[in-house]
C-alpha cells in the first residue's frame, strides 16, 4: 500500500497544499478492487451484496467534475441503494430503517489511523456530486450524502439533500428538498443550493480542529471554488481525538415514520420506519483531503 499521507499519488496533488488523502479513483482501479476494500476506500457499510453491487467505477463512459481535469483522470463514482441496503454492524442489529451505500476514507487499510492524521489543525475536505437522472430520489426523505462521523454518531458537517427526518413526519417534500445544504454539527443550515440536473455541484470544506470552525466552498461545473459562508463556529463539534471522525461519501436514506409503530420506535430512525425500497442513485467524483495547516 502507499503510505497514507501520499495514497494514489501518482495521481497528482490538486493544489500546492499538501494532500492528506485522495479518494479520486484512478482508470486502473477496478470493481473488484472495491469488493476487497483496496485502495482509497473501506466499503463495508453496505447491504448483504458485494460492494461492486452498489458502487459502480463508470471508467472513460462518463465525465468527472471538470473542476480538476488538468491534474488526473479518475472515473466517476455511482453509488446506489435499494431494498437490499440494510448495513448489518458486526454483531449488532440490522439497520432496518435506513437504505445505505458508503464509502468511508482510509489509508494503508485502516479508516481510524487516516483520521488521527488529517483531523488536526486546519484541513480542507472537497467533494462534487451529480443527480443520476436515471435513479431518482425520493425527495421525501431525507439523505445524507457526505459527512464526517465522530464514534458518537454525530456529524462534524454534512452534506444533505430531501426533507429533513421529523416525527411526527412534516408535511413532505419540503419546499427546499431539493436543494443540497450544508449543516455543521448542531444541524444548523450553512449553504443550500438547488440541486440542478446536469451539473456537478463542487464542494469544499475547511475544518479548523482547534477552533472549531467550518468555512464552506462551493462552485459548478468547471468554476473556481469560491467562499459561500465566512469562517463560522461549529462550537458543539468536539475538540481532540474525541471530535475526530471517518469521512464518509454515502447515499444514505432516512425513513418516515410509520404511524403503526410504537413511539419508541418511531424515533427509532436506525431500526424503524417507512422505506419503498425502490433503486436510487448519486454520482460523486472529486473527494480529497488537504492539509492547510498542521
Amino acid at each position: 500500500m502507499l503510505p497514507t499521507v501520499l495514497l494514489l499519488s501518482a495521481i497528482a496533488a490538486s493544489s500546492a497544499s499538501s494532500l492528506y488523502w485522495d479518494g479520486r479513483v484512478p482508470q486502473t482501479m477496478t470493481e473488484s478492487d472495491l469488493d476487497s476494500s483496496i485502495g482509497p476506500y473501506l466499503t463495508v457499510v453496505k447491504g448483504s451484496e458485494a460492494a461492486s453491487h452498489y458502487t459502480t467505477l463508470l471508467g472513460t463512459a462518463s465525465t468527472p467534475t471538470p473542476l480538476w481535469n488538468t491534474v488526473l483522470s479518475e472515473q466517476v463514482i455511482s453509488l446506489t441503494i435499494d431494498n437490499s441496503s440494510i448495513f448489518v454492524p458486526g454483531g449488532s442489529t440490522p439497520q432496518t430503517g435506513f437504505r445505505r451505500t458508503d464509502l468511508i476514507a482510509q489509508g494503508n487499510g485502516s479508516n481510524s489511523a487516516l483520521d488521527a492524521i488529517m483531523e488536526v489543525g486546519v484541513s480542507k475536505f472537497s467533494f462534487s456530486v451529480m443527480e443520476n437522472e436515471q435513479l431518482p430520489l425520493n425527495y421525501s426523505h431525507e439523505y445524507q450524502i457526505v459527512f464526517i462521523e465522530p464514534s458518537d454518531g454525530t456529524h462534524v458537517f454534512e452534506l444533505q439533500l430531501g426533507t429533513p427526518f421529523s416525527n411526527p413526519t412534516a408535511p413532505a417534500p419540503a419546499a427546499d428538498a431539493a436543494f443540497l445544504k450544508i449543516r455543521d454539527h448542531a444541524l444548523n443550515l450553512l449553504f443550500e443550493t438547488p440541486f440542478t440536473a446536469g451539473q456537478w455541484h463542487n464542494f469544499a470544506v475547511q475544518v479548523d480542529w482547534v477552533n472549531l470552525t467550518l468555512e464552506v466552498f462551493y462552485s459548478a461545473d468547471a468554476a473556481e471554488l469560491v467562499a459561500v459562508t465566512s469562517v463560522v463556529s461549529n462550537p458543539t463539534a468536539s475538540t481532540g481525538s474525541a471530535g475526530q471522525g471517518d469521512f464518509h461519501a454515502a447515499l444514505l436514506k432516512l425513513p418516515l415514520v410509520d404511524s403503526s409503530e410504537t413511539i419508541a420506535e418511531q424515533d427509532d430512525v436506525v431500526h424503524y420506519g417507512i422505506q419503498e425500497g425502490t433503486t436510487e442513485g448519486l454520482f460523486y467524483s472529486g473527494l480529497f483531503v488537504e492539509q492547510i495547516s498542521a
